[in-house]
Order: C-alpha cells, then sequence, then structure tokens
C-alpha cells in the first residue's frame, strides 16, 4: 500500500473543510432577484415605514459583482486553481485504497466554486426613495450625508406611524446647526446602497463627510458575516470614487435580538470585526459603538423590545451624540 496515502487522504480532508468554511455554504442559491433580499429578517420600520418603504416599482436583474476592497475580501480560488484542486482530488480516488468507496459517493466528491455573494451585486430597489435622493445630490445643499435602511431613515421623524418613536428630536439636538442630507431608506442592503450611489445618489454634490450604517437587512440563513463585510467594503470602495475629499465613519452594524447568543448577533460582530480593517485613519474611519448599546448580560438598551432591531430614543441619542463631535469637526 501506498505510505503517502493516508496523509494526502488526510490532507484533502483538510483541504475540502477549509474551503467549505471560506466559502461559505457554496451549495446556497444564487442572488435573489432585487427588492426585499433580507427584509424579512432585518425588518423595517413599522407604521408609516414599515415594510420595505413603499413601492419598489419595476424589478430588474442584480448587476455585476462590484469591486472589493482587499482588507475584506474573501478568499477565492480562481478557476484555474480550481480545476487543478479537482483533478488532483480525482488522481487521488483513482490510486486510493479505498477507490470504490470513493467511486460510490463520486457525486459529492469534488470541490464547488464559490457561491455568489448577493450583497456585492448592486440592486435596484425603491424607485420613488431613490428618485427624490437623486434630485436633493443634484441640486440639494449639504455637508453630511448618511447613508443606511430603516434605522437611519427613522432618523427624519419623531414617530414612525405605529407609535414607535422616531429619531427628529435626537437629530435636532445635536445637528439642529448642520446641513445634513439623510439617504436612508427602510429595507435596505449592502447591495441596495451600492446601486443608488451607481445610479445618481453618489453624483452631484460633493459632501464633505458621510456616515454609513448598512448590513442588518442582508443577515438571512445563506449570507454570512464575512459576505455582508464584502458589501460594506465595495460601498467604501464606491463612495472614495464618488467622493474622493470626503471623510467616510463606517458605524459598526448595530446589535440585534434579544440573546447575545442569536445567529444574527454572530454575524454581525463577524461582518463588524472584518469592516475594522477598512479604517485607513485618513479617509476611512470604523466606529463601533455596540458596547453602549449592551448590558452586562448582553441584552439590548435602548431599542424596541417590540423588535430587537430598531432603537428608541435612547438609543437614537447614544448612537447620534457619539458620532455628532467628529462628524461636526470634519466639515469645519
Amino acid at each position: 500500500m501506498n505510505t503517502r496515502a493516508p496523509h494526502r487522504l488526510v490532507l484533502c480532508a483538510v483541504l475540502g473543510a477549509s474551503l467549505v468554511g471560506e466559502l461559505h455554504a457554496q451549495t446556497a442559491p444564487a442572488a435573489p432577484a432585487a427588492g426585499r433580499q433580507g427584509a424579512a429578517p432585518g425588518g423595517a420600520a413599522g407604521g408609516r415605514r414599515g415594510g420595505g418603504g413603499g413601492a419598489r416599482g419595476p424589478q430588474t436583474p442584480p448587476g455585476p459583482p462590484a469591486p472589493v476592497p482587499p482588507e475584506v475580501a474573501i478568499a477565492r480560488p480562481t478557476t484555474d486553481e480550481l480545476a487543478r484542486m479537482n483533478a488532483e482530488l480525482q488522481r487521488f480516488i483513482t490510486t486510493s485504497p479505498s477507490k470504490d468507496l470513493f467511486q460510490k459517493y463520486a457525486g459529492s466528491l469534488s470541490i464547488p466554486a464559490p457561491r455568489d455573494n448577493p450583497c456585492i451585486r448592486p440592486t435596484a430597489g425603491n424607485a420613488g426613495r431613490h428618485q427624490s435622493f437623486v434630485n436633493i445630490a443634484t441640486t440639494g445643499d449639504y455637508d453630511v450625508m448618511f447613508l443606511g435602511d430603516s434605522i437611519t431613515d427613522l432618523l427624519n421623524v419623531n414617530d414612525d406611524g405605529g407609535g414607535n418613536p422616531g429619531g427628529k428630536a435626537v437629530m435636532e439636538k445635536y445637528f439642529s446647526d448642520v446641513k445634513v442630507a439623510n439617504f436612508g431608506i427602510s429595507g435596505d442592503t449592502t447591495q441596495g446602497v451600492l446601486w443608488r450611489l451607481q445610479n445618481g445618489e453618489g453624483q452631484g454634490r460633493k459632501p464633505k463627510a458621510v456616515m454609513v450604517m448598512i448590513g442588518t437587512n442582508n443577515l438571512n440563513a445563506q449570507t454570512s458575516g464575512a459576505e455582508v463585510a464584502e458589501g460594506i467594503g465595495a460601498i467604501t470602495l464606491e463612495l472614495r470614487k464618488d467622493f474622493p475629499d470626503a471623510k467616510i465613519m463606517l458605524v459598526a452594524i448595530f446589535p440585534r435580538d434579544p440573546s447575545p447568543a442569536d445567529p444574527n448577533r454572530k454575524k454581525i460582530e463577524e461582518a463588524n470585526r472584518i469592516v475594522a480593517r477598512l479604517d485607513d485613519k485618513k479617509h476611512v474611519f470604523f466606529v463601533n459603538l455596540n458596547e453602549k448599546f449592551l448590558n452586562p448580560q448582553g441584552g439590548l438598551v435602548g431599542f424596541r423590545t417590540s423588535d430587537s432591531l430598531h432603537p428608541v430614543e435612547q438609543g437614537f441619542d447614544i448612537w447620534i451624540s457619539s458620532v455628532a463631535p467628529t462628524l461636526k469637526d470634519w466639515i469645519k
């Protein structure tokens, strides 16, 4: 018997396990259709800003994958590397003492290609809200741009229409003397923000500062924290292209769900750890406020008990009071 065979078997097993872990559930479906990807687990504001924030208009297929900074890019084998690995695996099978067993399950013995990451495919969403923001970008006068989903959107209102507090009073408290354009859309995702920037919201007015907080609506059973981080990285590259002179604040995805052991919490922590690598202390700055939103037991502080996702006034105050001094300093 070839004495190297056991070693090669272990090598293949380790390689296969490593690739499966690295490439994140490769057999999952490809990118979903445009619109509400992630909206169910991520939720949106209730009442007036509920659901996906209104009519979405015609659905269009996601665009090609956007480029991703190397700091957050998931390692993926090239087509040539994948072919070489599978060829080597097949050579091992044909020479293995257990080749009959391997051939019996031949359909399961291959290294699959990485699954498509929907978080980096620009995807059209709420046409009406988007057009209103394009109009603001074209004709508006502002120094600070906010980008995000319903959590950011709720900074525009005192009440969401369903009896839940918004953050407008908090904004007036800390930003009454600053020209801010809030481009938050309920239910939005990283791919939605990418599409919006590429289709008018990143053109026109050049803000001095941009605050981004996005990603919770991307979370679902198939999507990993690393994939969400790639989406935020793609947004960061787009912002650097659109607004080369602006400083960009990447706010860590807020914690959610009642239990610190919840899978969404774990994915958020993974995504935030990776996104932190984008902080270059020059153009891009990562701000993690999440310790302020947790009690000693890991429970949420300043969030609705009804959904454990959207802040109440206390949560909005923690957030905005923490970022206002830096953003205001950047625009002096």
